[in-house]
């Protein structure tokens, strides 16, 4: 949807699999960002002006987890799937020395992508991210089950128009502390309520999303030669904080930060200390 100016210009890519739906703005290192289920590149609106301003490219996609606008029905949509999308999205840019920002289900595409086709990452920001055995989180284990059967979504989304709804814990509740503005929410809830294109799309990743796949990628975190930053709630209902200091030990060059006053969704809680916290990371990690 990419509802918010300060992402920059809407651009579309063709890609071997379909078109992806991005927003560009800023000059100078890039940063592209990997958001999580069911929401799309306006979650970063907060975050983007602060890394744009210290000298940053950023790139914020609508990847397919449907809160997107182009339906890729062709594309493959398991986990791996979507991460050799993100590579291919950086070839086809041609980006190089590229920090990934991952928050929620964007972490786990993002462990995958890392520890599978590195060659274009120059370092990696890990906010508040599925990992492990934690691939999805409780209480959306069944919610993804039931996203699995054909004709579950539309009913599923429905009730979710109310504003009072949206706050319950399978909904936003336990995902973002402060409540989303309603554009926001309507931008991430409308798509896949609207096309069942985009419904559909929703149900192939739904069908795919397997906690092997993230305790894969963990087997080969100790060949992963890049800085990690991870950055954690110290008040997330979703992934306990032995999840973070697992990371941290497991990944060679990983250091942890946490914040306060937020839930798993770190950009829309905390945006600002979140890109503070980025910019701080890229300049220590700088290439030489």
């Amino acid at each position: 949807m990419g509802i918010s100016s300060a992402l920059g210009p809407a651009r579309e890519i063709a890609l071997s699999s379909g078109r992806i739906r991005y927003h560009d703005t800023g000059t100078g290192s890039p940063v592209v960002f990997v958001h999580g289920l069911l929401v799309n590149a306006d979650i970063w609106r907060g975050v983007v002006p602060g890394l744009a301003a210290a000298g940053h490219r950023c790139l914020t996609p609508d990847w397919p987890l449907g809160s997107h606008s182009i339906p890729v029905p062709d594309a493959d949509l398991t986990p791996t799937g979507i991460a050799d999308l993100i590579a291919e999205f950086l070839d086809a840019l041609d980006l190089t020395d590229v920090t990934i920002v991952a928050n929620d289900t964007g972490g786990a595409l993002t462990q995958i992508l890392m520890t599978r086709r590195p060659e274009r990452i120059g370092r990696v920001v890990l906010a508040a991210v599925d990992c492990y055995e934690v691939f999805p989180p409780r209480p959306f284990t069944a919610l993804v089950r039931v996203a699995k059967i054909p004709g579950t979504i539309a009913p599923l989304l429905a009730p979710l128009r109310s504003r009072l709804l949206q706050r319950l814990p399978l909904a936003f509740g336990w995902v973002t502390k402060h409540e989303l503005p309603p554009a926001i929410a309507e931008s991430y809830l409308l798509p896949a309520r609207r096309s069942a294109a985009i419904r559909a799309d929703l149900r192939r990743f739904a069908a795919g999303v397997d906690n092997r796949s993230t305790l894969a990628a963990a087997e080969r975190f100790a060949e992963v030669d890049l800085p990690v930053l991870v950055v954690w709630s110290t008040e997330d209902k979703l992934f306990p904080t032995e999840l973070a200091h697992r990371l941290v030990a497991d990944l060679p060059k990983a250091s942890l930060r946490t914040v306060d006053d937020s839930y798993t969704f770190v950009p829309e809680d905390q945006p600002e200390l979140l890109a503070e916290l980025i910019v701080e990371f890229t300049r220590l990690h700088a290439a030489p």
